[in-house]
């Protein structure tokens, strides 16, 4: 039996089908769906949660109508704002992570000060992926580390396994445990490829507005009764 998750990984999809189904705007659905990571937030550190990593905004999402992304970059920065008011209580540590330079520059302020101010706070570690894509975190990765390797840095025989992983966003955490996708979708969408290669998935028939406390911790009990044995049976 394994015991709770070290790090779960939430893909947090289903707000647009949620608003549209509920005959409200996709804006709205999205602050649901913002509440609902708060609730979630608060839990997993209560019952010791020490990681968690969520996909908030992909590379692939400015797609989306610019209204859409208006909004979501404005409920972005006001959920950071929120946070950076509660975390004193909550005790919640905040990593953002992904291509922020890009971002609007109101937006990487609210970043930059959020994960200051809970840079030595205790709890569940929030990482949260926003503007990130997978496949464009591992190609930065390979040039960083072709770039050392000119300047001497490393050699070619230097690189491995731990080496690449130290060229990620996601250098300072563990790899997931556990990965959990709402709204019945069966795909990881260029989510940390690189690191979920040994986790367990979970796929949930909800939309992400409607997951629960007792949600999680019935993912968590699935989790608990999987055999993980990472290709050593």
């Amino acid at each position: 039996m394994n015991e709770i998750p070290n790090h779960i990984a939430i893909i947090m999809d289903g707000n647009r089908r949620w608003a549209r189904e509920n005959g409200i705007s996709i804006s709205m659905g999205h602050k649901e769906g913002a509440e609902t990571l708060k609730r979630i937030t608060r839990y997993a550190n209560k019952i010791g949660i020490k990681y968690m990593t969520v996909y908030a905004f992909s590379t692939e999402n400015w797609k989306r109508s610019d209204d859409e992304v208006s909004a979501l970059m404005l409920l972005f920065k006001n959920y950071l704002d929120d946070l950076i008011a509660t975390v004193d209580v909550e005790n919640i540590k905040v990593k953002i992570f992904g291509h922020i330079e890009s971002l609007p520059k109101s937006l990487q302020d609210a970043i930059k000060k959020a994960m200051k101010k809970t840079e030595n706070n205790t709890g569940t570690k929030l990482c949260i992926a926003f503007n990130y894509g997978g496949r464009d975190e591992i190609t930065n990765a390979v040039k960083n580390i072709a770039k050392d390797v000119q300047e001497n840095k490393i050699t070619i025989q230097d690189i491995n396994e731990k080496l690449v992983s130290s060229y990620l966003y996601t250098k300072d955490e563990p790899d997931p445990d556990l990965l959990i996708r709402t709204s019945g979708e069966i795909r990881l969408s260029n989510f940390l490829p690189w690191q979920l290669v040994y986790s367990e998935f979970v796929f949930i028939n909800k939309y992400w507005p409607d997951f629960s406390e007792q949600d999680l911790d019935e993912a968590i009990e699935t989790f608990k009764k999987r055999n993980r044995n990472f290709g050593g049976k």
